[in-house]
């Protein structure tokens, strides 16, 4: 199997807990993970310390942490070959700098670097309602490459926990993003 890397870019956008989430859950599939590694904006810090709780993000020393503004990081260069990259949550700001190629920091970088590479991009846009200009941009991303995955929780698989709730998201970002992984499928046993 190869083995993935990985970037891991979190925005200021609400949704903390999906990015929680997806931690805990490639933690569970590291035999698949060569390298992750991620990028906050500083909103994304005040967010999840607003939401959590806690400051917990710093705990996840399995992986390689970057500042926002380090183009140094190996994923803000093609040649590095991080083959997947997932912004969770991703705001509409962020979305609508990567739809214009605007690189201003890393994250809107390494997501240019990975569409430009033509690897795969899977951006969790956590707003809601969508106004024409973030439907644009979404268009717009997605005819780059792009995967626009809302952060649109399912409820079949009867989650009893915010947690499970925003596993059901989750799930569904690992399975685009290439994954082996024990989830809730539909009408499976």
């Amino acid at each position: 199997m190869i083995k993935k890397k990985v970037v891991v870019a979190i925005t200021g956008a609400s949704g903390s807990i999906y990015a929680k989430v997806l931690f805990d859950k490639l933690i569970e599939l590291q035999d698949q993970i060569e390298a992750v590694g991620v990028v906050m904006s500083d909103n994304a810090k005040e967010v999840w310390q607003f939401e959590l709780g806690n400051q917990n993000y710093a705990d996840y020393n399995q992986f390689t942490f970057f500042n926002k503004n380090d183009f140094n990081a190996p994923f803000a260069s093609g040649s590095a070959k991080y083959d997947t990259m997932i912004i969770v949550p991703c705001s509409m700001g962020t979305l609508g700098r990567i739809a214009h190629g605007i690189s201003n920091d890393l994250i809107s970088r390494a997501a240019d670097v990975i569409l430009k590479e033509r690897r795969k991009l899977i951006a969790v846009v956590r707003d809601t309602p969508f106004s024409l200009i973030h439907i644009n941009n979404m268009k717009t991303v997605t005819e780059a490459g792009g995967i626009i995955c809302p952060a649109n929780p399912s409820f079949y698989s009867l989650p009893k926990s915010i947690e499970e709730v925003a596993g059901t998201v989750i799930s569904r970002v690992l399975d685009l993003a290439g994954f082996e992984q024990q989830s809730y499928r539909w009408q499976e046993k």
